[in-house]
């Protein structure tokens, strides 16, 4: 192995199932769309981050966190790029799969209630990206696990960091609001998907 494994255990303790072997099966038959989607996948989430930090200007702990954020993932970013321009891998237009927009529905109108369940959504985006790098990466070349063990640290911390922001913004218990959350995350991951995405569910076919 090429990097220390963080202690992932809080991450699979929030979780409420693992990623299926059906999608690992997928993920390595389709290893040139997987780096195209998480490619994707780290633009998207630079942008939430961004689009929170011009929502929220009076929320400085928010700010400094999601400034942070942004630029990691915009690293992150950047890596996977060099990886496929090293690779010969073409970065096409595709599809978003149906989990984050599928989470994002659920997301209250009215605000402290919009805040607190958007920061919930990214929380379990984060925890759910850490456990898939975690959960391929034993399968893949040399380079891909050597970056993909990478960034289980970083992605460990987006997720806690989430989780203490809704916290904070939240007039009560968020204990609940995030089962309810989870429960939606649990039935896109485990559910059937037309097509392979990052983080999609089970690959029909």
């Amino acid at each position: 192995m090429n990097a220390p494994v963080p202690d992932l255990s809080a991450i699979h303790d929030f979780l409420l199932c693992p990623t299926p072997d059906a999608w690992v099966r997928a993920a390595l038959a389709s290893p040139e769309l997987m780096l195209v989607d998480h490619a994707n996948c780290e633009k998207k989430a630079a942008g939430t981050a961004l689009n929170l930090m011009f929502r929220y200007l009076d929320n400085f702990d928010l700010l400094n966190k999601m400034s942070r954020l942004a630029r990691e993932e915009l690293r992150h970013f950047e890596q996977v790029l060099a990886i496929m321009k090293k690779r010969g891998i073409a970065y096409p237009h595709i599809s978003a799969s149906r989990y984050a927009a599928g989470l994002r529905e659920q997301v209250r109108n009215a605000e402290p209630g919009r805040l607190v369940d958007t920061l919930i959504c990214g929380a379990i985006i984060e925890a759910r990206s850490c456990e898939r790098f975690a959960r391929i990466a034993p399968h893949l070349d040399e380079e891909l696990q050597k970056f993909y063990l990478s960034l289980l640290k970083s992605e460990a911390r987006h997720f806690r960091d989430y989780l203490a922001l809704a916290r904070k913004a939240a007039a009560e218990d968020i204990e609940p609001r995030v089962r309810q959350l989870l429960e939606v995350e649990r039935g896109l991951v485990e559910g059937s998907d037309g097509e392979f995405r990052f983080h999609s569910g089970v690959p029909a076919g």
